[in-house]
């Protein structure tokens, strides 16, 4: 009986390896085959002939896409928007969680109510953009940043997490030494917060990454451009080109083809300093997904 159940263990865990390991592959292959295709020659990724490996290695995609100044200037708006919106995030996401997660703060369910009203009603886009334009913000920095300092959806993830992990206990003992509410926060709620502080930082900076929304409607200045409008306004026009070249026979099959390696290599660029980030925040990351789970 014994030798039977070992058996079926072993069998089980086979299976489920195999079912896990073919699950990674259908996920993962299509951004390995993306990375092969960027640096493999045209003619080979039309024909099918690029599988597994690069064949042909050929970085004409990547140096289309680097000698485009506009490249450099969407990296360098980008990297200020992320960096210096995920800053201006964390500081007004975090003290409103504290305060909505104090069980001694009267108003904390009427303004949670009000919170959680935007997430289902807004204003929509003309009053939005309106009202940013009275504000001054059309063509600065700042409209990439201040307009969208908070997200109600970690708003709620961040008061969770303080309000299960901070119990009241630990702030009247602190109280009883003389500490202020502000002082709690910073000594010790934020340090006991760093799983749920690195998920929220990293969802805000993967957003402000990512956005491209806000500069095709709030910017018309070239120099404000992020790097995910950049990308779309070089898609367009080597699409516009293609269609308006009148190329025929082997140049048109060759510029369609060339135009999707830029299209790969489109992909690399805009991804990877997330892929370098994330290896940094995982420890954090796995820790903060946890939040809201079961708890046996």
């Amino acid at each position: 009986m014994i030798r039977s159940s070992n058996r079926e263990d072993t069998i089980f865990n086979i299976l489920l390896i195999i079912i896990c390991v073919f699950i990674f592959f259908i996920i993962a292959y299509p951004l390995y085959f993306i990375v092969i295709a960027s640096f493999s020659k045209p003619e080979y990724v039309a024909q099918g002939r690029v599988i597994f490996y690069p064949l042909g290695f050929n970085l004409e995609g990547y140096r289309r896409i680097f000698n485009d100044v506009r490249i450099w200037i969407g990296y360098r708006n980008t990297i200020l928007y992320s960096v210096l919106g995920t800053a201006v995030n964390l500081i007004v996401t975090l003290p409103a969680a504290y305060v909505l997660s104090r069980k001694d703060f009267p108003l904390r369910n009427s303004l949670m109510k009000y919170f959680v009203f935007t997430m289902y009603f807004s204003g929509g886009l003309i009053p939005t953009y309106l009202v940013i334009r009275r504000l001054g913000l059309i063509d600065t920095i700042w409209v990439f940043i201040i307009p969208f300092c908070l997200n109600v959806y970690n708003l709620i993830i961040t008061r969770t997490f303080m309000e299960t992990n901070l119990p009241t206990e630990l702030f009247e003992s602190a109280s009883l030494d003389g500490c202020s509410n502000f002082k709690f926060f910073v000594i010790i709620a934020l340090p006991l917060s760093k799983a749920v502080i690195s998920v929220i930082a990293l969802y805000y900076f993967v957003a402000h990454w990512n956005n491209f929304f806000t500069g095709l409607i709030y910017t018309t200045k070239q120099e404000l451009v992020p790097l995910q409008l950049v990308l779309r306004q070089i898609l367009i026009v080597n699409q516009v080109f293609l269609e308006g070249s009148g190329l025929g026979g082997v140049g048109g099959d060759f510029a369609q083809m060339l135009a999707d390696i830029i299209k790969y290599g489109l992909i690399i660029v805009s991804t990877l300093p997330l892929l370098i980030i994330y290896p940094l925040v995982q420890k954090y990351f796995e820790q903060g997904v946890m939040i809201g789970a079961l708890k046996g």
